[in-house]
């Protein structure tokens, strides 16, 4: 059991960490403007569920071996630069027809924000870095990993959902206009290909 103490730590440092504009915020704000609410909302719960996935391999030590070899890490991190490029192909090159209806089905978005998250090792390495920091050493370690890794998760579920939503509903607003249509594709698209030179930009340090 987590001492009460730590969890009164933890939680007002993992808001922050939540509330710090980031790649996972970043890519729901995109597939807001895209999609609208639903797929936002599936994104977001992609996103967490592969923020639980680096959580348990992290507890499990496969984390230090990502750090370890730099091949492993380049090679998962280019895996990723290449979807988000394609990501941002398919929006650039894709019109969104109906604006009262979303063009990404949810388990489609969930499973792209899945991947884009699986696919930065970064974020296995923050998890290693941050996480240890409420770990008690004298108490089995994988459950303290995932106890801590599900409340970053919710929390980022929820902010960044609520960010995706937001975008949504200003998108769907424009989506009336084709003109502002080819805009919110253009947008959205830069926002896919900036996270992509961004991962592929990043080391290990």
């Amino acid at each position: 059991m987590i001492d009460p103490s730590t969890l009164v730590a933890f939680l007002p440092a993992a808001l922050a960490l939540n509330l710090l504009p980031g790649s996972d915020m970043m890519f729901c704000l995109a597939q807001g403007l895209r999609g609208g609410p639903r797929p936002t909302i599936a994104a977001s719960a992609g996103i967490s569920a592969g923020a639980m996935v680096h959580v348990t391999a992290a507890g499990l030590g496969l984390g230090a071996l990502v750090a370890a070899f730099p091949v492993l890490f380049g090679l998962i991190r280019w895996i990723g630069v290449a979807y988000l490029l394609w990501l941002a192909w398919r929006t650039l090159t894709t019109p969104i027809t109906a604006a009262d209806k979303p063009p990404v089905e949810p388990r489609r978005a969930f499973r792209d924000g899945l991947i884009v998250n699986l696919s930065n090792p970064k974020v296995v390495l923050f998890i290693l870095a941050f996480v240890p920091q409420f770990v008690d050493p004298s108490l089995s370690i994988l459950p303290q990993f995932l106890a801590f890794g599900a409340i970053l998760a919710i929390g980022g579920f929820i902010v960044n959902g609520l960010v995706g939503i937001f975008a949504g509903g200003l998108g769907r607003q424009l989506l009336t206009n084709v003109r502002l249509e080819r805009i919110v594709r253009f947008a959205t698209a830069t926002v896919f290909g900036a996270l992509a030179l961004r991962l592929a930009r990043e080391s290990r340090t």
